[in-house]
């Protein structure tokens, strides 16, 4: 079937188009230089276009990528490069270099990329370099391809970029030192014509899969058809030429015949190139009866010199082409082309790319008449709802055997509308509506089969999620608006496994996400710490890319930066800096630095319970080598003894007293009580009543225990085995007792000189034993330095009465207390 006279919208753009094909290559060798070489942003200089005349010296020695293109630097010094010695991509282009120091690669053995296009250099640099794998030296000013011995040491050298205006052949020895190396990409010529190519040239790098031509032929095409036949002894199978035909080129014969020998070449590209009706004719005819699988034509300009326009005749041969790309077509004409051909060539066809074309509507014919395509690529035209699918084209089938849609880059709008047509196409899987204007206000019906769409660069909200179809499985909503993402949301689609939501506003990563996704794309949103929880509910997840978010870098995020498998994230570590707080402000967070002990809260009580126990450990063992009960004893006797002074000033100011103390004690234990408690207290200003010393003579001895014990503040008991044992010394206990009792119930204090066994004591002491379980007592003690406490201790407690009212008054306190019982009086006359 012929389709005859079709006017085809495809080609209905005029604007020129910028020149795709070494921007694209530049462009991926610094991606490529990126990923290969950066393990962090700090290890990045970027001194592009800073108007600096040298190098500086003071570079970072880590540094791994370096770029000061742009700037009128004339000469490379090798100093500055002297500490570089990891350096893995270099860029010095536009500069207007001259001269290259030749040792300045010494300084640098881990260059992979290097970058020195589009300068001055009148010759081919020596590189010394085994790790080099990109080279372009295009763009300068040497007038020869001879290659220098040297980059026979290139041994990881894989693309190679030549060219120069100056250049104007190719010497059969120029490429001698790459015979042998294992180069795969050569991209030669200045943008100039060739006028001489030795035969055999090219033919010696054995090892060549691509060959990209910036060299035009226009005016010897026997020269052209010799590249050919040398670029057919290699191993490449992708031809790339560019400008190859320059504008208004006048082609005669057919240089393009040697195409259906050529049977290596699966991958034909054609760039920047004008193009005749005529020559189109001539030029298609090779391909189709050659072994060329995909043809690909970027950035051309098409013109119809011939009155009936593209017009193709029928070939008796087998098709291999199995992929057409147009990517930027313009014309100068002011109607639309003709195209006359048998589409019945293209039943085979099962890639096809119109893109950048100026197209508004497809032609109906194309819809039904490509019964094996399986990928639809008609991205940044000017097509609409109904420019896609046309009112007026009737048609039993759409793209019966489609698979993949891309609409991107043009002007739909109707959300509803589109998924109800796509039921046409029963094999649809993966639909592309990126770029564009969709409008979501009714509810969307989809085909089971469609499992994966794209809507990124669409302005669609919150609300998205409710009109997109449950059996999806792939989901692209990248730059959609979305500022909060729920369980809820992803709950509703049971078999999603990839999941794209970069450049967003989302903050949070909810738990319980999806059990099934296996890659999730969360990027440039405004997450500030991603919880251990949250990827807990993702356990089939296998890559994250998270980079470009507000990280605080925190405890939050320390088990992401430690424990987190980094094989999960492929933008690891470059895109991760801290945002917070200031002090780490842009630092990355690969260089964050905390200990798992501040942020991990079981370590720390488990570290910290030992740790204390230790120490109280060691503290209660000192405590006890150095007596600490001991002195603990004697500082609450003391702190008892300040308590009880302070409670009874009141009353003591109304009462005064002879002695400070009265002292109870044996005759046995006089020794102890004149060499050591008189001299003690009686030095301190203390006033002591003594038995020997201050009875009245003559005076019942009761009556002077009454009168010594009723004036004195305090009675002293010095306890011993030979106190227990001792008559008086129980009166005199009784006496103090009965006291304490009825005046002043601290007056007793209890000097224990040796240890006495309770169960011991006898009978008529058992009031002496419930006084000491309940009475704080002192206890003697052997050891000089303990004595000194003691006796502060007792002289505190013997002190808490004012010496200066110590009077010949204790007959007031008599009158208030009697200390001897109605029942005993009769007894003591």
């Amino acid at each position: 079937m012929a389709i005859k006279s079709v006017q085809v919208a495809l080609l209905l753009w005029t604007t020129a188009l910028l020149s795709w094909g070494t921007f694209c290559l530049a462009e991926l060798i610094e991606d490529q230089g990126l990923a290969l070489c950066v393990t962090s942003r700090r290890q990045v200089q970027n001194l592009s276009g800073q108007n600096r005349t040298n190098v500086p010296l003071d570079l970072n020695n880590e540094t791994q990528y370096l770029d000061i293109s742009h700037n009128p630097l004339v000469e490379l010094q090798a100093a500055p490069f002297q500490r570089l010695s990891q350096l893995c991509f270099l860029k010095a282009t536009n500069c207007g270099l001259r001269l290259i120091n030749p040792g300045l690669f010494d300084q640098t053995p881990k260059l992979k990329f290097l970058n020195i296009s589009n300068n001055l250099l009148d010759y081919i640099p020596d590189l010394s370099l085994p790790l080099l794998k990109i080279l372009d030296l295009a763009g300068n000013q040497y007038d020869s391809y001879q290659l220098p011995a040297t980059f026979e040491g290139l041994a990881n050298l894989s693309a190679l970029y030549l060219g120069s205006e100056n250049a104007l052949q190719v010497d059969f020895n120029d490429f001698d030192s790459l015979s042998d190396s294992s180069l795969q990409h050569l991209i030669l010529g200045g943008g100039v014509e060739l006028q001489r190519y030795d035969r055999g040239s090219l033919a010696k790098m054995k090892s060549l899969q691509k060959i990209t031509l910036k060299v035009p032929f226009c005016e010897n095409f026997d020269l052209f058809e010799n590249l050919l036949e040398d670029v057919n002894e290699t191993q490449t199978t992708d031809l790339e030429l560019v400008n190859v035909l320059p504008d208004l080129c006048n082609v005669t014969g057919d240089p393009f015949r040697s195409l259906r020998t050529m049977l290596l070449i699966k991958d034909l590209t054609i760039v920047n190139t004008w193009i005749n009706s005529s020559f189109f004719v001539l030029f298609m005819k090779n391909v189709l009866l050659s072994n060329v699988r995909t043809l690909t034509f970027v950035n051309v300009t098409y013109n119809e010199d011939t009155a009936e326009g593209f017009r193709f005749p029928t070939l008796n041969h087998t098709i291999v082409l199995r992929s057409l790309i147009f990517d930027g077509v313009n014309h100068y004409q002011y109607r639309y082309p003709s195209i006359e051909i048998s589409v019945d060539m293209f039943s085979k066809m099962d890639y096809l790319k119109f893109s950048g074309t100026g197209m508004n509507i497809v032609p109906c014919n194309i819809m039904s008449s490509l019964p094996s395509l399986e990928t639809l690529d008609l991205s940044n035209n000017l097509l609409s709802d109904t420019g896609f699918w046309w009112p007026g084209c009737s048609y039993t089938s759409v793209f019966p055997k489609l698979r993949h849609l891309s609409l991107s880059k043009n002007r739909f709008v109707d959300l509803s509308f589109i998924a109800q047509q796509t039921h046409q196409m029963k094999y649809l899987e993966s639909l592309d509506l990126s770029f564009n204007s969709i409008v979501l206000d009714k509810p969307c019906f989809w085909h089971v089969h469609i499992t994966s769409l794209s809507l990124s660069n669409n302005n669609l909200g919150n609300k998205v999620f409710s009109f997109l179809s449950q059996y999806l499985q792939r989901i692209d909503l990248s730059k959609t608006g979305i500022t909060a993402l729920t369980q809820e949301d992803l709950s509703q689609f049971p078999m999603l496994t990839h999941l794209f939501l970069s450049s967003n506003s989302i903050k949070v990563i909810p738990t319980d996400l999806s059990p099934t996704l296996v890659s999730l794309y969360i990027d440039q949103n405004s997450i500030t710490s991603i919880s251990r929880e949250s990827l807990a509910g993702l356990p089939s997840l296998r890559t994250l890319k998270a980079g470009d978010n507000p990280f605080v870098c925190s405890c939050d995020s320390y088990w992401f930066k430690t424990a987190l498998n980094k094989s999960l994230l492929p933008d690891w570590p470059m895109d991760y800096t801290c945002s917070t707080p200031p002090s780490v402000a842009d630092l990355p967070m690969s260089e964050y630095r905390t200990s798992r002990m501040s942020c991990e809260a079981w370590l720390q009580a488990a570290v910290a319970l030992p740790v204390t126990m230790l120490i109280v450990l060691a503290l209660c063992s000192a405590f006890y080598a150095c007596d600490g009960v001991w002195y603990t004893k004697m500082l609450w006797v003391w702190i008892r003894v300040k308590r009880r002074g302070q409670k009874q000033a009141n009353l003591l100011n109304n009462t005064t007293f002879r002695y400070h103390s009265f002292i109870s004690y044996s005759h046995q234990d006089s020794a102890w009580v004149e060499s050591k408690l008189v001299p003690s207290l009686e030095g301190a200003g203390l006033s002591l009543c003594i038995h020997e010393r201050d009875f009245v003579p003559g005076q019942w001895i009761v009556d002077n225990i009454i009168n010594c014990v009723e004036a004195s503040y305090k009675t002293l008991f010095v306890l011993s085995n030979h106190f227990v044992q001792s008559e008086w010394c129980n009166y005199e206990l009784f006496f103090a007792q009965h006291r304490a009792i009825d005046a002043q119930q601290d007056s007793l204090v209890f000097i224990l000189l040796e240890p006495i066994p309770t169960n011991s004591l006898p009978k008529k002491f058992l009031k002496l034993r419930r006084l000491l379980m309940q009475q704080t007592y002192l206890e003697w003690p052997m050891d000089e330095r303990k004595q000194q406490v003691f006796w502060v201790n007792l002289r505190s407690m013997l002190q808490v009465a004012d010496h200066r009212i110590l009077k010949d008054m204790a007959l007031e306190l008599a009158q208030s207390a009697s200390l001897i019982p109605d029942d005993l009086v009769p007894l003591l006359k």
